[in-house]
Formats: C-alpha cells, sequence, structure tokens
C-alpha cells in the first residue's frame, strides 16, 4: 500500500486514540479524587468509631456504676415498703430485688431504668402505686 492510501485510515485512528487518551486522563483525575477522599474517610472513621467505643464504655461503666445495692435498700426504706412491695412496683419478684440488695445479681439495663422511675417517687406515690396494683 502507499502512503497516500494509509494516510485517511490513519487519522481516523489518531483521532480515536487522542479521544481515548482525554478520555483516560478523565478516569485518572477522578480515580485520584476518590483516592483522595477514600483516605480522607479512613483517617476520619477510626476516629469515629473510637469515639463510638469511648462513649459505648463510659454509658456501660456508668449503667454498672449507677446501680449500687446499698442506694437501692436505702431507697426502699425511704419509701416505706418491704422488698415484696418494691418488687410489685418494679415488676420482678421479691426474690430479684433481695438478690439485688445483697449483691448476688446486678439489675438488667431495663430494670435499672425502673428503679430510677421508683427513684424519683415518693412515699405518698410509691404507696399510691401500690394501691392501684
Amino acid at each position: 500500500m502507499a502512503r497516500k492510501e494509509l494516510k485517511p485510515e490513519l487519522q481516523g485512528m489518531r483521532k480515536a486514540v487522542t479521544s481515548h487518551r482525554s478520555g483516560i486522563a478523565v478516569l485518572k483525575r477522578e480515580v485520584k479524587a476518590l483516592a483522595s477522599q477514600l483516605k480522607a474517610t479512613r483517617r476520619y472513621v477510626p476516629k469515629a468509631a473510637e469515639r463510638e467505643a469511648a462513649s459505648a464504655e463510659r454509658v456501660s461503666a456508668k449503667r454498672h456504676g449507677e446501680f449500687q445495692p446499698d442506694v437501692l435498700r436505702q431507697m426502699r426504706t425511704a419509701l416505706g415498703i418491704t422488698q415484696a412491695q418494691l418488687a410489685i412496683l418494679l415488676g420482678v419478684s421479691s426474690l430479684s430485688v433481695y438478690k439485688w440488695e445483697t449483691r448476688g445479681v446486678t439489675p438488667r439495663a431495663a430494670q435499672l431504668a425502673w428503679i430510677d422511675e421508683v427513684r424519683e417517687m415518693g412515699p405518698r406515690k410509691a404507696l399510691a402505686a401500690l394501691a392501684l396494683d
């Protein structure tokens, strides 16, 4: 083939190669931008996960630290009710209240919420609640 015959075919291929190269350059820029975003996100995520874990530890420590059997016993005597009556207020068995007061068992989170509600009651409100049951 002569050079003159190849020239039109080569020009078409050169244009295609040029457009492909510019497309590749655009894609490379996008990949670079996404890689930098990913790198920044990876830096942030462990810090956020650490903060979240630390706050969860503080919450669980606070919950475990909140419950003290002596405080429960004092609260019950301040309300002037028995273990059985406190059990009725909390919706648990009297054996559970006994175990909590004697440090045998620690109440669950839901039970701690009920204990907090009873702690906020006064003697009149507690006796009124018992009268309703």
